[in-house]
Formats: structure tokens, C-alpha cells, sequence
């Protein structure tokens, strides 16, 4: 990249693509590239700070970026692997690689476009990573690698068409195809799923599953992680993690959970208890009562209370302000004062557009309503305000 089209970047980092890629630039600009590094870098400037603002780097079309590991959560993963030798079987842009290679003396990086492995190579050196890149695919890869302590895989989720894909078996590589293979050829092995899926029908479709670790962001799930020992027979243990934010860990089984007893509240307490995005994706519902001393609204509705106040529960927590059951007269007495407010809805028949256009509130400002059913299943709407502590 000419020097001319590295300052027509700086110069542009924040500026609209769509409307940058029809004024001209400067003469010796590569203005195609220049897009792309503008797109890309305005893409990872929150997923991958530390890449996005490293100007020697270059990056791939979105596609390959949209996929890519956020930076947290690739040091995640990477805290969770150690050894000798590592392998990641579908490299991509890379972020991966980078971050698990080190806790491991060898990496290697396969990948089956040649695009991908020039800009691999050209990046890992920047980084001073020593990661050997091979412009092979997965299956080729295995057919001819020694073993490995560690082996990793993000299966693209898109079909010929480009069309977004979720199942294992419409991923490319088919990780239920190459499980045998896998642990033929590595102690461990890490896959990293689509959030959407279903967790029991991946432990259908996949053996030898020690660990699986939702991953979510600030409350957003963003990955399943899926860790694989081959001859492994036990219980598969789950890992609800929401990084970036100070809440805990949620480790349990499938089990614990399904004899854990059910804690239901009478009625709403003082405190009102959203468990976390990586929580409520785990299918954890009744352990944060036991673990926690809360109660539960109904078995069904995912949202917890209590009259002293829980700060460490692994969510968001509310201050109960009143509520009233689901009917127009006590719903405009609940709402006579307010014009917005932020809505959800838990185990209730409306949907939050539904309820919007019901209610005639927008969204926003410092109330939070919460419709949802309570363990005699009386329908009622919460008025709640974060609570502060």
C-alpha cells in the first residue's frame, strides 16, 4: 500500500464509504483498497480495537470480518487453552490464531483462500506472531498433519449462495462429519458455533463434549464454545460468561439444573432480577434461584425477585416501583405519568411492538416495564428503575 492511499485512509477513517467511493481522491490513491481498509477498520474499531488501529495491517473483504472473533472474545478462548502444539483449521482474518498461538510453543493456521493466507501472513509478521500459515482446507489439512495438543474450528456459516447458515451439518466444515478425525489428530478440540443454535441438538450431533461456554459481550451472545476430549464420557459442563461487565461465571450441569427444586415467589418483592443474554441462552433457569436467594415469577417466566438486594446476580437488577394486573384501568393508573419507557416481555401473550402500540408509550427514558405472567398466572405489568449499587 503506496503512502498516498495509507493518508487518504487517515484522513477518511470516519467518513461514510458509500458516499467516500463516489467523490475522487487523490491522485495515486488505490481508492478499491482504500474503501475496503476504511470499511474494515471502521467495522473492528469496537470488535478488534487493537487491530483496527494498527495502520500496517490489512484486512479482507466484510464478509470475513462480519464472522471474525471480537478481541475479548478470542483472549477468552484463549484463556481457556494452553500447551505445545495448536492448530487453528479455519483461519480467516486471523483473530483467533493470534490470540490462542499464545499459550502454545508451535500454531499453525490453515485456510482454503489464498487471499485470506497473503494477509495472514503479511499481519502475523506485523504482529511478530510466528504462526505458520498453510493454504489448505480443513480436510486436506488433517489428512496430512502430525497430532496436535490443540485443535480449533469456526466453520463458515454461509451456503454457496451467501445465505447465513446456523445447523452443524450446513456449516462449512461439517464438524459431526470430522469429529473422529479431529480427536484422532488432538487431545483437544474447540469449536466456535453460532449463538442461534440449538445447545441439546449439538450434543446430538457432537461426542466427547467436556465444556460449553456461551459466550456473551455486554449482555449480547455473541458465540458457543464447544470443547471436545476425545474418550470423554462424563457430563457435559455449561460456562454462562458475559464479558466486559463484572458478573460472575455460571458453571452447572444439565443435570443440576433439572433437579434443582423449583423457587417460585407469591407475589413481587422489592428487587426484580434479568438474568444476563448468555444465562437465558444456557437454559439455566432454576439454579440462580438456589444460587442466589432469589424467587422466581413462574416457571416460565425467566425474570427473578427479592426483598434484599442481590448485587452480584449475573444480570441486570430493577427496583420494583408498583405493579398492576394486564387491564386497561389499572394500566393507565400504573402509566398516568409517563409518555416512554424501555419494555419487555417475559412468559406474556403481546409482544413488545404489540404492547407499545397497546400501552402508547415510546421507547426510552429511565422506567423500565416488565409484562409478564406471576406464579398463580396473573398477567401484570412491573414498573421498575435500574437499581444503583
Amino acid at each position: 500500500m503506496n503512502e498516498i492511499t495509507k493518508q487518504f485512509i487517515r484522513d477518511n477513517l470516519n467518513a461514510d464509504v458509500p458516499t467516500l467511493a463516489l467523490k475522487k481522491a487523490p491522485v495515486g490513491t488505490d481508492v478499491s483498497l482504500a474503501l475496503r481498509h476504511i470499511e474494515a477498520r471502521q467495522l473492528l474499531k469496537k470488535k478488534v480495537p487493537s487491530w483496527s488501529d494498527n495502520e500496517e495491517l490489512v484486512f479482507p473483504a466484510r464478509r470475513s470480518i462480519e464472522q471474525c472473533s471480537s478481541e475479548a472474545t478470542a483472549q477468552y478462548k484463549a484463556s481457556l487453552l494452553q500447551g505445545n502444539t495448536f492448530a487453528d483449521l479455519t483461519g480467516g482474518l486471523g483473530i483467533d490464531s493470534y490470540y490462542l498461538s499464545q499459550g502454545f510453543q508451535q500454531a499453525d493456521y490453515a485456510e482454503p483462500q489464498s487471499e485470506l493466507c497473503d494477509m495472514a501472513r503479511h499481519n502475523f509478521s506485523v504482529l511478530n506472531a510466528n504462526i505458520k500459515v498453510w493454504n489448505q482446507t480443513a480436510e486436506t489439512f488433517l489428512n496430512h498433519c502430525d497430532r496436535y495438543d490443540c485443535l480449533y474450528l469456526d466453520p463458515s456459516r454461509r451456503d454457496s449462495y451467501g445465505r447465513k447458515t446456523i445447523s452443524i451439518g450446513d456449516c462449512t466444515p461439517d464438524i459431526g462429519a470430522l469429529q473422529e478425525l479431529l480427536l484422532q489428530k488432538a487431545d483437544t478440540v474447540m469449536v466456535k458455533l453460532s449463538p442461534m443454535l440449538d445447545i441439546s441438538q449439538a450434543l446430538t450431533a457432537l461426542r466427547y463434549v467436556k465444556d460449553i461456554h456461551i459466550v456473551a459481550v455486554e449482555n449480547e451472545c455473541k458465540e458457543l464454545v464447544f470443547i471436545l476430549q476425545g474418550g470423554y464420557v462424563g457430563q457435559s459442563t455449561l460456562h454462562a460468561v458475559n464479558l466486559l461487565t463484572n458478573q460472575p461465571v455460571i458453571s452447572f450441569t444439565l443435570d443440576m439444573e433439572r433437579d434443582c427444586p423449583l423457587r417460585l415467589a407469591e407475589t413481587l418483592c422489592t428487587y426484580l432480577y434479568e438474568p444476563n443474554a448468555a444465562l437465558l441462552k444456557s437454559g439455566c433457569f432454576k439454579l440462580p434461584a438456589e444460587r442466589y436467594d432469589v424467587l422466581k415469577l413462574h416457571k416460565n417466566s425467566h425474570l427473578y425477585t427479592s426483598n434484599t438486594l442481590i448485587p452480584s446476580f449475573p444480570g441486570r437488577v430493577f427496583t420494583v416501583e408498583s405493579f398492576a394486573p394486564y387491564h386497561k384501568k389499572a394500566c393507565q393508573a400504573l402509566l398516568s405519568d409517563l409518555t416512554q419507557a424501555n419494555l419487555s416481555a417475559r412468559n406474556f401473550p403481546l409482544s413488545v411492538i404489540e404492547l407499545r402500540k397497546s400501552l402508547k408509550i415510546t421507547d426510552g427514558g429511565d422506567v423500565f416495564l416488565f409484562a409478564t405472567t406471576l406464579k398463580n398466572g396473573d398477567k401484570v405489568l412491573v414498573r421498575t428503575k435500574k437499581t444503583a449499587f
